[in-house]
């Protein structure tokens, strides 16, 4: 399997995006990467629900994690989550297109500190994250 699908906005596939498995399984497209900012989608599928046949959190949180990881990987320099905190605001299901936008708040030295917002397909709000990142020496 390939990597993350490229949008239509998207000018260049990143070597990480090409090599993420996980991304490519769930089905998530960069819709747009530049410095410091990142848009990626992905459509709820049956399997990606839960129990209670809502959306799972997990995976909530992996689209939000990739367009973080988009965001804060702008350059040659490898850079890593440190850690991040959800908020799950609102329930989703199959055939939801949920979009996730990671935005740089701050970038100091080798910390960073990014917003993630995930929406539904009608622009309501599902989740909120904010993810801290370290530039590695790599």
């Amino acid at each position: 399997m390939g990597g993350v699908k490229i949008g239509p906005d998207a000018t260049e596939l990143r070597a990480m995006l090409q090599a993420d498995q996980a991304s490519a399984a769930l089905g998530m497209v960069l819709e747009r990467d530049e410095p410091g900012l990142a848009v990626v989608s992905m459509t709820v599928r049956e399997d990606m629900t839960n129990g209670f046949a809502i959306t799972h959190g997990g995976l909530v949180f992996t689209l939000a994690d990739t367009a973080f990881a988009v965001a804060c990987n702008e350059d040659d320099r490898v850079t890593v989550a440190q850690g991040a905190d959800v908020s799950f605001l609102k329930s989703t299901g199959v055939g939801d297109v949920l979009t996730a936008t990671a935005q740089r708040r701050v970038l100091r030295g080798r910390n960073g500190v990014y917003d993630i917002t995930v929406t539904d397909q009608v622009g309501d709000v599902v989740a909120e994250v904010r993810g801290r990142a370290f530039v590695t020496g790599r």
